[in-house]
């Protein structure tokens, strides 16, 4: 059993004994991996648990043994500290659909430094003060679909693909036109739709992307996304 050095990016953890925890990170080098952290709920380390948070950013060593689905790590510290977004309830609400946007599409052993160096890019993204959150779930969304391999060429092709127009020509032409200036503008789009009209994209994302991963289950920050997406 090796130490290596990677980057990683939280997803979740789980409890694992009294004190410690299994938390699943995506990883620079190894792709998505689970990692035992002894001792993070104990009295005397309680301040590690912080850094186990969804979407931190950690410089890691670990433990690696090849074949093994559990490893443990070694030494873990803040790569980038978070300045917003902890203390952001909207910043904190999107980091978590990030971070379950992840933990759906990428499986455990799937590595891709593209996409990994993309996620950091969009985290450190999210924290900066200037940037434009109201479209940042749906630019996200839109983005690690090309990473993940199912992105369509154009808004044409997307809404084709899902053939999902409920409510009329008029509002499937306002939602085409949105998601152009997202697929142009990326994280700096400034485009001036309705909520309801980003609520109905983020609908339409969800079912994208369910068709592609094949996905079972209730979106868990579904919710409290939607309440905020003013």
């Amino acid at each position: 059993m090796r130490l290596k050095k990677t980057k990683g990016i939280v997803l979740s953890y789980i409890k694992y004994s009294e004190t410690s925890i299994i938390v699943r990170v995506f990883t620079r080098e190894f792709g998505l991996k689970s990692y035992i952290v002894n001792g993070a709920r104990s009295k005397s380390t309680k301040s590690k648990m912080a850094i186990y948070q969804p979407l931190t950013l950690l410089d890691l060593v670990v433990y690696d043994k090849e074949g093994s689905n559990l490893n443990r790590i070694s030494e873990a510290k803040l790569l980038a500290p978070f300045q917003l977004v902890p203390f952001d309830f909207l910043r904190s609400g999107i980091a978590m659909f990030m971070a379950e946007v992840m933990g759906k599409s990428v499986f455990e052993g799937y590595q891709n430094e593209e996409f990994y160096d993309f996620l950091e890019s969009a985290i450190q993204l999210l924290d900066d003060p200037q940037t434009l959150l109201k479209h940042f779930p749906l630019v996200f969304l839109w983005e690690s679909s090309k990473y993940l391999g199912f992105a369509p060429e154009d808004s044409e092709s997307f809404f084709f693909e899902l053939k999902q127009y409920p409510e009329g020509p008029d509002v499937m032409e306002e939602e085409k036109d949105y998601l152009r200036n997202i697929i142009t503008q990326s994280f700096y789009c400034d485009d001036k739709s309705t909520s309801k009209t980003r609520k109905n994209m983020l609908d339409h994302f969800l079912i994208f992307y369910g068709n592609h991963l094949e996905l079972a289950g209730d979106w868990k920050s579904i919710k409290v996304l939607r309440q905020m997406m003013y």
